[in-house]
C-alpha cells in the first residue's frame, strides 16, 4: 500500500518536472512550436465545447502558427457553409461588414460553440492579419456534415448564378428530400427502415456532375475567386452525399454513424489541403480545431475496441508529420446544455475523478502548463487511465458513464495543455440561465 502511495505521489512530481508553464507571455509556446517543427497539420483539441481557456489558448497558438510558420487555414468542427461565410469575411469578400455579422450563419444548436466572444476575437484578428498580409492570408473552414439542407441551398444558389440549366437538374435530384421538409432525422428514420427510397443515387449523380464541370465553372466565374467558389460548391455537394449516408446510419446503431462523420471530416481536410496547395510545390499548412475525442488518436482509446475511428487516427495514418495537442481541465465552469437542443447554461464542472489523467495533472499543483508527451521522463503516463470528455451536453449526475473513457494519453496526443480551473466560454447570446450561473454544490448551507 505504501509503495502504491509513493508511486501516486511520484507521478505528479515527474509531470511537474517536465511541465512548460503558461504565463500569458509571447514565449509561452516556444517549446511547442519547436516540437511542431515542419509539421504541416497541427490538431488542437478541447475537452469540452464550452471552455474559455481552450478557445483562447488555441487562438493564441494558431496566431503564432499563422504568423511564424506560414499556416494558411484554420479548419474547425463546424458546418462547411456556415464557416465559409467567415472565410469570405476574413479574406475581404462577401457582404458582411464585421466579424459579428460573419458569425451569423451559426443559427442551430449549439450556437454558442462558435457564436462566442473568443471566436469573435479570433475572427477579428484573422481579418486584420489578412488585410495587413494579403500574400500570406489564412482562411477559415468547416469540416462537419450536419448542414445537409443548408448545403443543398448553397449548391443551388451557386448553380443559379453559374449554370441555370445545371441548377434545374440539381433541383430535380435534391427534390428527393422534399417530402421530409428540413427534418433530416425523419429522412434517416424512414429510409433506414425501408419506409422510403433513399436519395443516395441522386446526391452521388449531383456530386459527380459538379466535379466533372468544376474547371468549366471556375472559368465562367465573374471574378478572380472562381476556383474557390467552384470548390465551395463541390464541397457542399460532397457534404450532401456524406450527410445522406450519415442520417441513414444514425438509426442502425453501432459505430457506423460516428465513423462516417469522422471520415467525412478527414476527407474534407484532405480536399481542402489539396485545393489550397494547388498552386504551390509544398502542401498547404492547416490548423484543425475540434474536440479531443475527434483529434486524439482513437487507437489509443477504448473507442477502437468499440469499432470507432476518428480524425486523429486517419490523419496520423495518412500524414505521419501531423502534430496533435489535447486540452484538459480539472474543475471550473463550462457552457453546456442539459440535453440536446436545450438552452445553454453555465454548469459547474465537478472535480475530476481521482483515477483520471486530470487528477494526475491537478496533483502537480500547477495552474496551467503544457507537456510534450514524447519526453521519456513521462513514460509513466503511457498507461490507460480515465479521461474526461464534455461535449455540448454535460450531465454531472451520470458523469462516469456519460463523460469518461479510457485512454493512453501519451499515445493519443503528441502534447497536452492543462488548465486546472477553467471558466465558461461566453456566448454572444446569453440566456437567463447562463447569466444566473450555477450555485455551488454546498448551496444553500454554505458548508
Amino acid at each position: 500500500m505504501a509503495a502504491h502511495a509513493s508511486f501516486q505521489e511520484a507521478l505528479p512530481r515527474a509531470v511537474a518536472a517536465c511541465a512548460l508553464p503558461l504565463e500569458g507571455a509571447r514565449h509561452d509556446h516556444d517549446a511547442l512550436l519547436h516540437a511542431i517543427g515542419d509539421s504541416t497539420l497541427v490538431l488542437l483539441g478541447e475537452a469540452s465545447h464550452g471552455t474559455h481557456e481552450f478557445y483562447s489558448e488555441r487562438a493564441r497558438l494558431t496566431r503564432r502558427l499563422v504568423e511564424e510558420k506560414g499556416f494558411c487555414a484554420v479548419a474547425v468542427e463546424a458546418d462547411w457553409p456556415d464557416a465559409y461565410r467567415i472565410n469570405r469575411f476574413v479574406r475581404g469578400r462577401g457582404p458582411d461588414p464585421g466579424p459579428l455579422e460573419a458569425l451569423g450563419g451559426f443559427e442551430r444548436f449549439p450556437a454558442w460553440m462558435w457564436r462566442n466572444t473568443d471566436v469573435l476575437d479570433f475572427v477579428r484578428w484573422l481579418r486584420e492579419h489578412n488585410d495587413a498580409h494579403p500574400h500570406h492570408a489564412a482562411g477559415f473552414y468547416g469540416l462537419d456534415l450536419y448542414s445537409l439542407n443548408t448545403s443543398i441551398e448553397a449548391v443551388l444558389a451557386y448553380l443559379d448564378r453559374i449554370d441555370p440549366e445545371g441548377a434545374e437538374r440539381a433541383r430535380r435530384r435534391y427534390g428527393c428530400f422534399e417530402v421530409f421538409g428540413h427534418d433530416t432525422q425523419a429522412y434517416g428514420y424512414a429510409t433506414s427502415l425501408g419506409m422510403a427510397e433513399s436519395c443516395e443515387d441522386e446526391v452521388v449523380r449531383q456530386l459527380l456532375e459538379l466535379q466533372r464541370r468544376a474547371p468549366e465553372y471556375a472559368r465562367r466565374a465573374p471574378d478572380a475567386d472562381g476556383e474557390d467558389e467552384a470548390f465551395f460548391a463541390e464541397q457542399n455537394a460532397r457534404l450532401v452525399k456524406n450527410a445522406e449516408r450519415y442520417y441513414r446510419a444514425m438509426f442502425r446503431g453501432g459505430a457506423a454513424s460516428w465513423n462516417l462523420r469522422d471520415e467525412h471530416m478527414a476527407e474534407t481536410l484532405d480536399a481542402l489541403r489539396a485545393h489550397l496547395g494547388r498552386h504551390h510545390d509544398a502542401p498547404a499548412k492547416i490548423v484543425v480545431w475540434a474536440h479531443n475525442s475527434h483529434l486524439g488518436d482513437a487507437r489509443a482509446t477504448e473507442m477502437s475496441r468499440e469499432g470507432e475511428l476518428n480524425v486523429g487516427q486517419l490523419v496520423r495514418e495518412r500524414h505521419p508529420d501531423a502534430f496533435s495537442i489535447g486540452f484538459t481541465t480539472y474543475a471550473g465552469m463550462v457552457s453546456a446544455a442539459s440535453g440536446w437542443g436545450a438552452e445553454v447554461e453555465q454548469k459547474r464542472v465537478r472535480p475530476a475523478r481521482p483515477d483520471s489523467y486530470e487528477a494526475v495533472l491537478h496533483a502537480t499543483g500547477l495552474d496551467r502548463f503544457a507537456l510534450l508527451l514524447r519526453d521519456p521522463r513521462l513514460s509513466p503516463l503511457h498507461v490507460e487511465r480515465l479521461e474526461r470528455a464534455i461535449g455540448v451536453v454535460y450531465m454531472p449526475a451520470t458523469e462516469r458513464a456519460s463523460h469518461y473513457f479510457y485512454a493512453d494519453l501519451a499515445a493519443q496526443f503528441d502534447a497536452v495543455i492543462h488548465f486546472d480551473v477553467t471558466r465558461a466560454v461566453e456566448p454572444l447570446e446569453k440566456t437567463a440561465r447562463w447569466e444566473a450561473g450555477e450555485a455551488p454544490e454546498t448551496y444553500p448551507t454554505g458548508l
